[in-house]
């Protein structure tokens, strides 16, 4: 008897084994075909039998909480990698990459502090990876992303469906926008992924009515309720076909407080129409980009096109990007793009304001990560080979979903700078299209611990729409609306640098008091980390004034000014200590002194950021002016100093100073309404070309225009009063547009300035027509001026 128990089993743990292993092989195969969804329930109930080897039960750990990631299921995507950490005793090289994925699900869940440490494991294990330091860094302070939420009004747009929608685009007076919720008629096909229908795109022809079509969220973070989601989308899926893990994402999103009803969602659907009948196939279509003129449509499909489907060496069906012109009414045949290919995906086109730089998303060789932004030009009738945005761009992780607004500002949304989790919304400023400025990340409320992506706006941000699935923990993306009702910059991001004067090196945990002045709870302390610098996020429109501080140095005190910034870019405050036996053996014996005044009528000007740099050694103290618009700054006798003011709506040459005892300077501001005089602007007798002396006056005036960029100006040029009016008038014509000219070759837009010739008429003294004057008094009338029309 025992020997028939004994063999009863043998052959139930044969049998147990092999059913376990039966499992692991259906699970590992719904995996490498991206099913996901299938996966996890095969790799659950394997997990449940007690056949499964360590190692085997690690490695199903591994996957199982990755499909939950790829699902955007995070809180059992936590549960997993907790699980699978629990049981790790000690790293291995093959689970490295699951400390960044449990680090990046933690955050998705609002578990910034967990994630922090995680990242930091992360970066142990794999420091070649700056995303380990970046985004720890972040989460000692998370608060820098939301510390005005308010700033923007959030409304969830009705004609979401209980599919996804997303990516919106402006098109005439409407929205055109991607969504797999398809009206009417049964779906003919679906994705292997989550079995969800392919993407179409539709259209909302009356964006102006969305106000009797929204339901308002507020400003603030949405509480979210977690439960399990759809799948995001990854670039080259197909019905046939899986992606591969270097395939980009094509992501969704969603956010608010309460969402309608699948019957609320459904009968709202109604409003909206297919987008193009001849655009639209049994595959992928969307995310769009229209011209100016709305003539033509770039956008994105699967490798399919006129009948033709294509797939990539490895059997994958790819993205590619379409061209597609509207004739009489209707879009004419679609044509691909010249750098698309077969081997790789190229996707989520966005257009600058004048349509000759196309930027997009691709995974092709040679990027930086999973998914890079690259732009193209269009140059003599065709499209430029793709230049990649570079290393400020692109990171390890994905960059997607451009968009150019109509001042040439880049928004894309990527998971690879540190964010809120999962897809942030990211702004960059450019210089010529393709050179960045400066990227910030949105913060709060347009970003959220999910998927944010998909943002259209203006140029100040006034008003927008973006996607998200923020809603319900993750659940299929939606379309929302904004309005900016604070101020354009929720904070102006500073970094302040403390170091010692003479050695130059940096000083940490020195004490910083920042005092707020307008407030009067406005005081907050900081300290330096070892590379001596703090990085704090302020209040805009403000003034501060900081005290930095160290056992062994003299404290050094200055004003700081966060008014009349004429950009968002993160700024740098550089604060030099000098130790305290130094400032006793040689004090400071130099001061730079004087007043800031108005161009036209020499009045100080209260409330003026004064910026003064040291050219020996960069560094830079700032204070503000009072009510008699003096400044003083105690500075080195034996340096150049350059000096620069900064207010709303004004602008100044700036100055170059070297010390000198009891020297005042007095540095002009000029705003719209001014009149400048150029020196030393001659002219050649009946001439009206730019000679060489006048060249280097001009070359500076270059310089400011570049240096105020969005400054406008009138050039007016003058005559004395020697031979007839009607001369004078064409002659000083002529030499006002011979200046505009030679500005414009200098690299300024001539709709940035306008050529006015006054001739003899508004002559500066009494040498008109029959007064005898000398020749100095003539010259006095020979002049070339401008007029400020515009400064920001």
């Amino acid at each position: 008897m025992r020997g028939v128990l004994l063999l009863c089993c043998l052959v139930i743990g044969l049998v147990g084994s092999a059913l376990a292993q039966s499992l692991l092989k259906q699970a590992d195969h719904q995996f490498d075909r991206l099913a996901y969804s299938n996966a996890i329930n095969l790799y659950e109930e394997a997990l449940n039998r007690s056949e499964l080897s360590e190692e085997e039960r690690l490695s199903t750990l591994s996957k199982l909480a990755y499909s939950y990631r790829q699902l955007r299921d995070m809180p059992n995507a936590e549960r997993v990698y907790r699980s699978l950490f629990g049981q790790l005793k000690e790293p291995k090289t093959d689970y490295i990459p699951c400390y960044l994925y449990y680090a990046q699900t933690l955050a998705s869940n609002g578990k910034y502090r967990e994630s922090q440490e995680v990242y930091e494991l992360y970066s142990r294990y794999q420091n070649d990876d700056q995303r380990g330091k970046q985004f720890s860094k972040l989460y000692k302070d998370i608060s820098i992303l939301s510390r005005n939420p308010g700033n923007y009004k959030i409304d969830f747009l009705e004609i979401n469906t209980s599919g996804a929608e997303f990516s919106p685009m402006y098109y005439k007076d409407g929205l055109v926008f991607v969504t797999n919720k398809r009206q009417g008629g049964p779906l003919k096909r679906v994705f292997s992924w989550d079995n969800s229908p392919f993407l179409d795109l539709y259209f909302m022809p009356d964006a102006t009515n969305f106000s009797n079509t929204v339901a308002s969220l507020g400003g603030g973070v949405a509480h979210r309720t977690p439960k399990r989601v759809k799948p995001q989308r990854t670039l080259g899926e197909d019905a046939y076909t899986d992606p591969t893990a270097n395939d980009s994402r094509t992501l969704g999103f969603n956010g608010g407080s309460r969402r309608p009803t699948n019957s609320e969602l459904n009968e709202s659907a109604g409003e909206t129409k297919q987008f193009a009948r001849t655009l639209n196939t049994k595959y992928h279509e969307g995310p769009v980009a229209f011209t100016k003129d709305g003539s033509k449509v770039f956008f994105t499909r699967n490798n399919y096109n006129q009948g033709k489907y294509r797939e990539s060496s490895d059997g994958i069906n790819k993205l590619k990007l379409y061209v597609a012109e509207e004739q009489k009414g209707a879009w004419g045949k679609a044509h691909e793009l010249p750098f698309n290919s077969d081997e790789f995906s190229t996707g989520h086109p966005a257009l600058s304001p004048s349509d000759n730089l196309l930027y997009f998303a691709s995974d092709r060789p040679g990027g930086f990560g999973g998914t890079d932004l690259y732009v193209s030009r269009f140059d003599d009738g065709k499209w430029s080979e793709p230049v990649n945005l570079g290393k400020d761009i692109n990171t390890k992780g994905n960059e997607l979903f451009p968009f150019v607004d109509d001042r040439g500002n880049l928004y894309f949304s990527s998971d690879g700078h540190p964010g809120l989790g999962d897809l942030d919304i990211f702004y960059a400023q450019l210089v010529e299209g393709t050179s960045v400025k400066s990227v910030q990340n949105m913060g709060e409320p347009l970003n959220s611990s999910r998927d944010d992506f998909g943002i259209v706006t203006d140029g100040v941000r006034m008003n927008g729409y973006f996607s998200s699935n923020r809603l319900h923990g993750g659940t299929d993306d939606d379309i929302y609306r904004f309005q900016r009702i604070g101020s354009l910059y929720t904070c102006r991001e500073l970094t302040i640098n403390v170091f010692d004067a003479q050695t130059k090196q940096p000083l940490g945990n020195a004490q910083l008091d920042i005092d707020q002045q307008n407030l009067t709870d406005g005081k907050r302390l900081a300290q330096t980390d070892a590379e001596g610098n703090v990085r704090l996020c302020l209040d805009p429109d403000s003034d501060f004034r900081i005290a930095a501080s160290l056992p062994g140095f003299q404290t050094n005190r200055l004003g700081f000014s966060t008014r009349g910034l004429a950009d968002d870019q993160p700024l740098r405050l550089e604060i030099p200590l000098n130790t305290a036996q130094l400032l006793a053996a040689t004090p400071l014996k130099s001061r730079i002194r004087g007043r800031i005044l108005t161009h036209s009528e020499r009045q100080p000007i209260d409330s003026v950021a004064v910026i003064l740099r040291n050219l020996c050694d960069s560094t830079v103290v700032q204070m503000m002016t009072g009510a008699d618009g003096s400044y003083e700054f105690m500075v080195d006798p034996g340096c150049e100093y350059l000096l620069e003011a900064i207010k709303d709506c004004m602008g100044t040459t700036g100055a170059r100073i070297l010390p000198a005892a009891n020297a005042t300077t007095e540095l002009m501001m000029f705003r719209a309404g001014d009149i400048i005089e150029i020196e030393n602007i001659y002219y050649d007798l009946d001439k009206w070309t730019i000679r060489p002396d006048a060249a280097v006056e001009l070359n500076k005036l270059v310089a400011l225009m570049k240096k105020y960029p969005r400054m406008r100006i009138e050039l007016r040029s003058h005559t004395d009063s020697r031979a007839s009016a009607a001369y004078n008038k064409v002659l000083s014509t002529k030499r006002a547009r011979a200046v505009v000219n030679y500005l414009v070759k200098g690299g300024i837009s001539a709709k940035r300035m306008k050529a006015a010739g006054y001739g003899e008429s508004l002559l500066l003294n009494g040498c008109k027509d029959g007064v005898k004057c000398t020749e100095a008094e003539h010259q006095r009338n020979r002049r070339t001026e401008i007029k400020i029309l515009q400064v920001e």
